[in-house]
């Protein structure tokens, strides 16, 4: 680990004496590879400056324990030895996790797909929570959000909705969310008062751009259509909504949000090639078996992740075994606790797996 350490270093200064030489700008794609390549090494190259300056501490407080005589010094050396020795046992903790493989895609944008499960129209409004906690979550981290399509059920429930999250970062933290999540409460539509389960499911998707992957046009069918839902300023006065068609896997998707035929084209083209993408990942995580064994619930759609139950006013998030009892705060898109718990955990099954392997 510290020769790859020690190489890293090395690599952190030529990047920043390639940073420092005149004209590095002339070549803006050169440019920002290097300062992503900075941001990258930052954070290894502090902790091992600080780790190394404790190692350093503990060295220094051995040579002078050996020489002094006073006392007082002696316990003022001790303390300063104990708190370099526990310092360092966490900086090689960090250090690991730092030099853990990173995921490609996690500086992307993501496209978040939910959908109406089992429960009807009840599913359906529980779907519209979760697109709303999502969005509070995003508004709270300033990413921005896009709405690409909805399909709604007239009582403002949501039976489909598709919408893009950028910011950077973003699918870094949300990747754990795909897989099916479940509600369970009274519905409004109930006179008996009996607690109804009902489940919506997720699916967290990197933005494809071109060079991820190439999206054959030939493979594509194209139809527009008259958007219909709610009308007034030319909504449905057009044939603005696009209906996008891959032939080989029989995806379809359709956009109608803007009013401008063109960009629900486009809208469409990025789910598809977002869609697609996903499929390609999953096919990767498949073969490796081991890779996809030390992953917290990442893509899987049909893996129940995490309950929402209302008469407790508790979250459980069944991967991690972990309860929370602020239900309310966390539909407001306060997030973050859960989603630290699983990078976490996530970060501690990978170390074990490669702690296996050595």
């Amino acid at each position: 680990m510290f020769d790859k350490l020690d190489d890293l270093l090395i690599r952190f200064e030529e990047v920043l004496n390639e940073l420092g030489e005149p004209g590095v700008t002339d070549n803006q794609e050169r440019f920002q590879k290097l300062m992503k390549e900075q941001s990258d090494l930052q954070p290894i190259v502090d902790t091992y400056t600080e780790y190394k300056k404790n190692k350093e501490t503990i060295q220094d407080s051995l040579s002078m324990l050996e020489e002094e005589k006073d006392e007082d010094m002696r316990e003022m050396l001790k303390e300063e030895l104990s708190d370099a020795k526990k310092r360092v046992e966490e900086l090689e903790q960090e250090l690991k996790i730092l030099l853990l493989p990173k995921d490609p895609n996690d500086s992307k944008n993501v496209i978040v797909e939910i959908r109406a499960g089992a429960g009807g129209d009840e599913a359906a409004l529980f779907a519209a929570e979760i697109y709303r906690m999502y969005v509070k979550y995003a508004e709270s981290r300033r990413w921005k959000t896009e709405m690409m399509s909805l399909n709604e059920n007239g009582i403002g429930g949501f039976k489909e909705v598709t919408f893009m999250i950028q910011g950077q970062g973003a699918y870094s933290r949300l990747k754990y969310e795909s897989g099916v999540h479940r509600v369970q409460r009274v519905p409004e539509t109930e006179s008996g008062g009996r607690i109804h389960t009902s489940t919506c499911t997720v699916a967290i998707m990197p933005e494809a751009e071109e060079i991820d992957f190439h999206l054959d046009m030939n493979d594509c069918k194209f139809d527009v259509f008259r958007a219909s839902g709610n009308g007034g300023q030319c909504v449905n006065t057009t044939d603005s909504a696009v209906r996008l068609t891959h032939i080989p896997t029989g995806i379809v998707i359709s956009c109608q949000d803007e009013k401008s035929q063109l960009k629900n084209k486009d809208k469409a083209l990025k789910v598809l090639r977002s869609r697609l993408y996903e499929m390609e990942l999953a096919k990767q995580h498949d073969a490796e078996a081991e890779a996809r064994r030390s992953q917290i619930g990442t893509g899987d759609r049909s893996e129940k992740i995490r309950t929402y139950n209302f008469p407790q006013g508790r979250v459980t998030d069944h991967r991690i075994k972990l309860t929370l009892h602020r239900l309310e705060s966390i539909l407001g898109g306060d997030l973050d606790e859960i989603i630290d718990s699983l990078i976490a955990a996530d970060q501690a099954a990978k170390l074990s797996s490669l702690n296996e392997e050595e």
